[in-house]
């Protein structure tokens, strides 16, 4: 049975009242937020508006000044690390590799929580290992340094180690960072089956609208530090939103091929 296989009770995320921010200044105060559990959520808005400090803060990669971030009701602070990374896994943006890894020993490091001075490295971490190699396509890239890969390279054989953690969530800041066209419909592909096959909680970062409303079963909009809308992304994307948001002009039309909300880009409004 393949990780993805596993039937997995959906993991809930939430906010209550966090506020976030650096030195003096305050990026989100006193937001509340529910991720729906089993589902693919995309978080969009423009630059510098909280979105990667929002899942930051979720992943407890930063502690907020105020209020809490909750998985299945839990305070995320209050978890044990190794429990709370079997159960989240966490792609964060621009990961730092370690010089000279190998791709297959970097993959090797999301079995980590699930490692004991007791139980050592198993069969079922070979396989889960194998299966995350596989499906994000670096296999072949195995024996290879990872500081020797393209960026889209590294990207794919950081998600895979991610993969490896076989966790019932995944957050993953600005997963295509890096990629081709090509690749990242591939990776957004994989997060979705990895979604409603395996039951995963999937949030993501998004600078791409049209891939953002594509994927998402639920689409959360912020600006200046707060959600001003979240939904289907048939409910929450419309012209007056993306001027409100974006200050950009142009019409939302179906897409040809999904059905799904497509931005087409006008002028600044």
């Amino acid at each position: 049975m393949t990780p993805e296989d596993k039937a997995r009770p959906p993991v809930r995320i939430a906010a209550r009242g966090l506020s976030v921010g650096y030195g003096g200044h305050l990026v989100i105060e006193d937001l509340d937020l529910d991720l729906p559990g089993g589902a693919f959520t995309v978080i969009v808005g423009p630059n510098a508006c909280g979105k990667s400090t929002l899942l930051r803060t979720l992943a407890r990669l930063l502690a907020p000044r105020g209020g809490a971030a909750l998985i299945d009701g839990a305070d995320v602070h209050d978890l044990p690390t190794r429990e709370l990374a079997r159960r989240l896994g966490v792609l964060p943006q621009s990961p730092v590799t370690p010089e000279g890894l190998s791709v297959a020993d970097l993959v090797a490091r999301g079995r980590q929580p699930h490692q004991r001075w007791f139980r050592q490295w198993s069969a079922a971490d070979t396989a889960a290992v194998e299966h995350a190699l596989a499906l994000t396509g670096v296999g072949d890239l195995r024996d290879r340094p990872v500081d020797a890969l393209s960026g889209g390279q590294r990207q794919r054989v950081w998600i895979a180690m991610t993969l490896a953690q076989d966790t019932d969530a995944l957050l993953l800041d600005e997963p295509t960072t890096f990629l081709d066209l090509a690749h990242q419909v591939e990776v957004l592909d994989l997060l979705r089956r990895l979604n409603r096959d395996g039951g995963r909680t999937v949030a993501a970062v998004l600078h791409d609208l049209n891939q953002a409303c594509r994927y998402a079963d639920h689409l959360v909009v912020m600006k200046a530090g707060r959600v001003v809308a979240q939904g289907p992304p048939g409910d929450v994307i419309d012209a007056d939103r993306l001027a409100e948001v974006f200050g950009l002009g142009g019409v939302v039309v179906p897409c040809p091929v999904t059905g799904a909300p497509m931005v087409v880009p006008d002028a600044p409004a």
